[in-house]
C-alpha cells in the first residue's frame, strides 16, 4: 500500500517566539513537523508495519523545511519531496494546487495530513488536494484501519445510513473497492463511524495515536534515503498551475494580546462565591438578579 503524507514545517509553539517587523523572527525560532501531521505521519507507518508497502512524505516550504522530512525519513518514512517555495505566496489555494500536482502520478492507496497547522490554524490545504485529485475525504481522525471489501464490518448500516433510504438496496451493493478505511471520526466531543473506499484522503486529529521518536538507527539511514527537490516553477508549468493565482493574502500578523493579570479573592467561601458572582455578572457571563 502506497501512502502519502502532507508536512508542515511550523514554528514550535512551546518555545518563545518573537515578532520583528510584522512577522516572526525566524532566528530565534524553532521548527518542528506541524503535531497534527506528525499523528497522519505515525499512522501511515502504523499501517505500512500492517499491510506493507512504502510511505512518501511531502511538504511545501522554504529550504530549512528540508529538516522536517529527514525527521520523517528518520522516523520511517521510505522516500520525501521538498516542493520548494521561492517566492511563492503562503496561499491555501496554490498549496492544494502543487501537491495535487504532485501526489498526481504517484497514484497513492491512501493520503494522510494534519487536521490543522498550528502556526496559522487553517485546514483547508489537505481538503483542497483531496478535491482537486477527486479524491474522497474524512476529517478528524482518531482511528484509522484498512479492511479488505469482504470484511464483515462494511456491511453494518451504521456505516452505509443512505444505502436503504436512497436506494432500498443491500449495503453490500456498496462495496465498489478492493479495500475499505473504517474511520472514527471526532465530530465536536462525539464519535462518528465511516468507511471510505480507497485510495481516500484523511485527515488526524489529536488521540489518533502516540507519535514515535527518532532512532539512532533511523537517523544514520535516514541520510541513505531519497529526498527529491522539486521547483514550485516547474511543478506549476508541468500542471498548468498559475503560481500568480493566490487568492488569499495575508495582511497583517499580530501576536496574542498580554494576558490580563489574576485576581485572587479573599473572605469565607460565602463572600468569594458572592464576590465571583458578581464579577461573572460584569463580564456579562451570567445575568445578576433584579
Amino acid at each position: 500500500m502506497k501512502t502519502a503524507v502532507l508536512l508542515k514545517q511550523t514554528f514550535d509553539t512551546e518555545e518563545k517566539i518573537v515578532f520583528s517587523n510584522g512577522t516572526i523572527a525566524e532566528e530565534n525560532a524553532k521548527f518542528v513537523i506541524n503535531p497534527y501531521d506528525e499523528y497522519a505521519l505515525e499512522e501511515a507507518l502504523r499501517l505500512k508495519e500492517i499491510h506493507g508497502g512504502e510511505v512518501i512524505a511531502v511538504t511545501y516550504g522554504p529550504e530549512r523545511a528540508e529538516e522536517a522530512l529527514r525527521t520523517a525519513l528518520a522516523l520511517g518514512a521510505d522516500e520525501a519531496v521538498l516542493i520548494e517555495q521561492d517566492g511563492q505566496p503562503e496561499d491555501s489555494s496554490l498549496i492544494a494546487a502543487l501537491l495535487a500536482a504532485t501526489l498526481q502520478p504517484m497514484s497513492p492507496d491512501l493520503v494522510l495530513a494534519g487536521l490543522f497547522a498550528v502556526d496559522s490554524g487553517s485546514g483547508s490545504v489537505a481538503l483542497q488536494a483531496a478535491e482537486r485529485l477527486g479524491l474522497p475525504h474524512a476529517s478528524s481522525a482518531v482511528k484509522i484501519e484498512v479492511v479488505p471489501a469482504d470484511d464483515p464490518r462494511l456491511h453494518e448500516k451504521a456505516l452505509h445510513p443512505e444505502a436503504d433510504e436512497l436506494t432500498g438496496a443491500p449495503n453490500a451493493s456498496l462495496v465498489y473497492s478492493e479495500r475499505y478505511a473504517l474511520i472514527e471520526r471526532d465530530v465536536e466531543g462525539d464519535s462518528q463511524h465511516v468507511a471510505v473506499p480507497l485510495p481516500v484522503l484523511i485527515t488526524a486529529q489529536q488521540g489518533l495515536n502516540e507519535p514515535r521518536y527518532p532512532s539512532l538507527p533511523g537517523i544514520m539511514k535516514a541520510k541513505r534515503k531519497p529526498l527529491k527537490r522539486v521547483s514550485a516553477e516547474s511543478i506549476a508549468q508541468a500542471a498548468s498551475v498559475s503560481l500568480a493565482a493566490a487568492r488569499t493574502e495575508r495582511t497583517e500578523l499580530l501576536p496574542p494580546a498580554p494576558r490580563a493579570a489574576g485576581r485572587k479573592l479573599s473572605g469565607s467561601a460565602a463572600e468569594q462565591a458572592h464576590e465571583l458572582a458578581g464579577l461573572l455578572a460584569q463580564a456579562g457571563v451570567v445575568k445578576a438578579e433584579p
